[in-house]
């Protein structure tokens, strides 16, 4: 029963450092686009400011930065590998529960 236990543990454990990973993952990229946006602005405003191409790769990667965050943050993995391993669990409790 000990060993279940630390079973349990370890798969917790490895769901957290997962996570903050993923956290991490989105802060990272967050950051890329706080700092290279500024930089294709001013490279537009430097080249010809008449025709403002920035607004495709800032919208298009902001949008990219959003979906990030709501499956972060929002979503927190419905359908990702930690489902099917809570789906397992589960499906193996109402197993062990009918036969009690």
């Amino acid at each position: 029963m000990e060993r279940l236990s630390d079973l349990k543990t370890d798969k917790k454990y490895a769901r957290a450092r997962k996570r903050v990973q993923n956290i991490k993952d989105f802060y990272q990229h967050l950051l890329s686009y706080c700092l290279f946006i500024p930089f294709i602005i001013f490279i537009n405003y430097r080249t010809y400011w008449d025709y403002k191409w920035f607004w495709y790769p800032l919208i298009g990667w902001g949008i990219g930065v959003a979906i990030h965050a709501f499956c972060i943050f929002i979503h927190k993995g419905t359908y990702s590998s930690n489902w099917e391993a809570r789906k397992i669990e589960e499906l193996m409790n109402k197993e062990q529960n009918k036969w009690d």
